[in-house]
């Protein structure tokens, strides 16, 4: 295991509450003193299915939030969408059940030094992270700006928990039944100009991300986005997360999302590459 995942332990995390939200299931896993060194950003892999399925590889979900103290100790929370069979599986149990957990994993958001206007801006259910950036990022005296976008109202995830932790908050939505109709890139500018936003951080779809690097290039800003590919094992193993990546030397390699990421300079990434190896790309 790489230096980014040497805090790394696997454990026996016990589901303290699993709460419906909307479209998604909140839940809280009581993992002890691993709370203290989850960062937003980082994700967990848990073994789904139990003993004896058939769904060997584990699945992956990014923290929502990490509590360091508490009745239960420490804790990591999860925002899960219950879509194939290992996350329906997960959603599906009961508190007091314990599943094989390994955390925190990959990369994490960069906090500035300093004071800055930051604009968070999520898709989804994988808007998740972002609510912990957010109170971090308040808590070293940054503006932070909120953008959740969804295709429909019930998809936005804790709208109302957003527009407590941020200076302002707006929804999109595609079929606009909450707040603007339209893609979420389409209130970027303007939010940018009125904020005098100097980073922006996301999280969600790929095409999201990409279409938001468009956005923070015409601005001249820096965006730090947490890509969203198939992690099998979450520890750089299988290989099945790999994109390509124009690295600070100007080469292109193509790198795990779940050791090198999932943390990246939206710049850097090669959004259109279409799964395959680009041309002059290091090792092809």
């Amino acid at each position: 295991m790489s230096s980014i995942n040497a805090k790394a332990q696997q454990i026996s995390a016990e589901l303290v509450s699993n709460k419906k939200v909307g479209s998604y299931h909140h839940m809280v896993f009581s993992v002890g003193d691993l709370a203290f060194q989850a960062k937003p950003g980082n994700f967990v892999a848990i073994a789904v299915g139990g003993p004896s399925s058939s769904m060997v590889l584990r699945r992956a979900f990014a923290i929502y939030r990490a509590t360091e103290s508490g009745p239960h100790g420490g804790l990591l929370e999860l925002v899960v969408a219950p879509h194939g069979q290992g996350s329906k599986w997960l959603t599906g149990l009961a508190p007091h059940t314990s599943v094989d957990m390994v955390a925190p994993l990959g990369t994490h958001f960069g906090i500035p030094t300093e004071p800055v206007r930051a604009l968070l801006v999520g898709g989804g259910y994988g808007s998740a992270p972002l609510f912990g950036l957010a109170e971090l990022l308040k808590n070293r005296g940054c503006r932070v700006d909120m953008v959740l976008g969804a295709s429909t109202a019930s998809k936005i995830y804790a709208p109302l928990e957003g527009k407590r932790s941020v200076s302002s908050l707006t929804l999109t939505t595609d079929d606009g039944s909450a707040g603007i109709q339209g893609q979420i890139t389409e209130v970027l500018p303007r939010l940018i100009e009125e904020n005098e936003i100097e980073i922006i951080y996301s999280c969600g779809p790929m095409g999201m991300l990409a279409a938001i690097t468009e956005v923070s290039k015409r601005y001249g800003i820096v965006h730090q986005c947490a890509v969203e590919e198939s992690m099998a094992c979450g520890i750089g193993v299988c290989m099945t997360c790999v994109l390509p990546v124009t690295g600070d030397d100007g080469v292109i390699r193509m790198l795990r999302s779940c050791i090198d990421g999932p943390v990246m300079d939206g710049e850097q990434v090669i959004w259109d590459s279409n799964r395959r190896i680009p041309e002059g790309t290091f090792g092809a």
